[in-house]
């Protein structure tokens, strides 16, 4: 399958003459995270077992494809995701291959599944984990996808996986500093979405250990008998106390929101289930097996 994201080049022409089975089009550009969606949803429709996502640039080797697929069939995961030997990459700066580190390690942390190259866009997915994906994210689905399968308690893993050489410079990755930007904001969005109770506790940390610092500071110095009020002191240690609760009240209310979310989920999974022709039978023997 082939998703065509408004490219202006012969994508379509040439793989209609390679004969590729299927092919999703899109007339206009949407995006890295909705032609991925497309395409998962495609081959959702076309009854796939299991799904293989790969780049075009032909970064990552095919030949490794069934390295991806083996721990699905064995049932050892529901989600893998190849890792590139970063260290040994030649066209990747010092710089990229520590953020590539430092991304990867972010993403372990907010997910909690042990993924070693988290941007890697070699990819494998089974039907029920295909059909719990959800991408908010217009601009990369790499990120956002490990971390919500993560938080939803699919098992995922990584296998180390070869590279091809580069034959053209990142579309996606039209600069490092912009890149950096956009994984990030991608990062802490999922983190507020599927960790709001932690995501708004370390927030509300800072401003309050600043106001209890001032509290007692200025305790201390009323205790002491001096002349003087310190009212700027004792106003910003109010501030900074009241911004605190009310970012701990925001993680109490995201983790109420976050039930109902689960049960979102859940409803969106049945519904799929329906729409893709995964029946409550068929996961009621899967789960017998």
């Amino acid at each position: 399958m082939v998703i065509n994201d408004g490219s202006t080049d012969a994508t379509v022409e040439v793989a209609r003459r390679c004969g590729v089975d299927h092919i999703v089009d899109f007339k206009t550009n949407r995006g890295l995270a909705k032609a991925f969606v497309a395409g998962i949803e495609r081959a959702l429709l076309e009854g796939a077992d299991v799904i293989v996502n790969t780049d075009a640039d032909n970064q990552y080797n095919a030949a490794d494809i069934p390295e991806l697929v083996r721990p699905i069939v064995e049932r050892r995961a529901d989600f893998v995701v190849g890792s590139r030997p970063i260290a040994s990459l030649d066209h990747f700066s010092p710089i990229k291959k520590l953020l590539q580190h430092l991304g990867s390690w972010v993403v372990r942390f907010t997910s909690g599944a042990d993924v070693v190259d988290a941007p890697s866009g070699f990819r494998a997915f089974s039907r029920e984990a295909s059909m719990r994906l959800n991408v908010f994210d217009s601009y990369s689905y790499t990120l956002e996808s490990i971390i919500q399968a993560g938080r939803s308690g699919a098992r995922i893993i990584s296998v180390p996986i070869r590279v091809n050489g580069e034959t053209r410079p990142s579309r996606l990755v039209r600069s490092i500093p912009r890149y950096v930007m956009r994984s990030s904001l991608s990062i802490v969005r999922s983190m507020l979405v599927y960790r709001p109770g932690l995501s708004f506790f370390l927030l509300g940390l800072p401003p309050f250990l600043l106001g209890a610092i001032l509290s007692v500071r200025w305790v201390a110095i009323y205790l002491e008998g001096t002349t003087r009020a310190h009212v700027p002191s004792l106003v910003f240690a109010a501030v900074a106390l009241i911004a605190a609760f009310l970012c701990w009240l925001c993680a109490i209310i995201g983790e109420l929101n976050g039930i109902n979310r689960k049960l979102s989920e859940d409803v969106q999974f049945q519904l799929r289930c329906i729409r893709f022709g995964l029946g409550f039978g068929e996961q009621k023997d899967k789960y017998a097996a």
